[in-house]
């Protein structure tokens, strides 16, 4: 029912910028989600696009993590409040924060062996 993994695992953000980002020396045009069970792409090009529909690669690997982190473009701004209540209506609570921060926690807490999941739009 979910859209597909576009590889199982879950590499460290190597780079981010110029629209797209580096995982495991591949490079990912746009915005993506990175979840235990795979990375996925991921539509929203700003805060403004994320949708409770758009979440579902993270909805679907709910129990794999512990910790999602959502890097929101430029900015740290909120999350629409629909998607925050679907997240938080299966118990995920995200930390919000701008692509760039977003992406060095994320790294930071996969060097601690911790489970988390990810959702980064893209900057330029």
């Amino acid at each position: 029912m979910g859209t597909r993994p576009r590889f199982k695992g879950q590499p460290p953000v190597d780079a981010y910028g110029n629209g797209g980002f580096r995982l495991g020396d591949q490079r990912f045009e746009g915005s993506v989600i990175v979840t235990p069970l795979g990375l996925y792409p991921w539509s929203p090009k700003s805060v403004e696009q994320i949708t409770p529909v758009s979440l579902a690669p993270i909805i679907e690997a709910a129990g794999h993590f512990d910790f999602v982190i959502i890097g929101l473009g430029e900015q740290t701004v909120r999350l629409p409040a629909d998607a925050q209540r679907r997240l938080e209506s299966q118990a995920i609570f995200p930390d919000a924060m701008a692509t760039g921060p977003a992406c060095r926690t994320y790294n930071m807490m996969l060097s601690e062996n911790r489970r988390v999941a990810a959702a980064f739009i893209a900057v330029v």
